[in-house]
């Protein structure tokens, strides 16, 4: 697999950047494994990385291209960067959740936002959740946003209930 599209995410891990690629080729259903490229012995002074470790992993998840960097402790991911996953079920909200969770951060899950074992955000969102926010004026749209501010994983029933009334 070789990333062919013009702007691509890259993912700084410390020293898991293969193990992440290959977790969250296994969450999404169209996905895949891509290069794994590994460092060589020049430039050690300054990446530090044994010749032959692995430097980055490419995959793709639903069609949009990513590369995991091996590039050592001096960042960590933060909540300023999460990736939105927009579900048609609540069975596809639950998935998931589960999935993406386990080995998580419990304490960071708030409003469809949760942390996965590497401390990277993500947003697992009812696809219609825009529309119920469109006329933000509107009671409507307050109901839903007082009841989701209250959830961790989004309930879609819930808010449906809510946006009707």
């Amino acid at each position: 697999m070789q990333i062919v599209q013009k702007i691509a995410p890259c993912l700084w891990f410390d020293n898991s950047a293969e193990e992440a690629a290959k977790f969250y080729t296994s969450v999404f259903k169209k996905s895949k494994l891509g290069r794994i490229t590994r460092y060589g012995k020049e430039g050690f002074e300054i990446h530090g990385r044994p010749e032959g470790s692995v430097m980055t992993a490419e995959f793709e998840l639903d069609g949009l291209g990513f590369t995991a960097l091996n590039g050592g402790p001096a960042f960590k991911f933060n909540e300023a960067i999460s990736f939105q996953v927009y579900c048609e079920t609540q069975e596809e909200i639950d998935y998931h959740w589960e999935k993406l969770s386990q080995g998580g951060d419990p304490n960071a899950q708030q409003c469809g936002w949760l942390k996965d074992k590497y401390g990277l955000s993500w947003q697992i969102v009812p696809a219609m959740m825009a529309d119920m926010y469109s006329d933000y004026r509107s009671e409507k749209s307050q109901r839903v946003m007082k009841a989701m501010l209250q959830m961790k994983k989004l309930d879609i029933k819930a808010l449906k209930r809510a946006y009707d009334g």
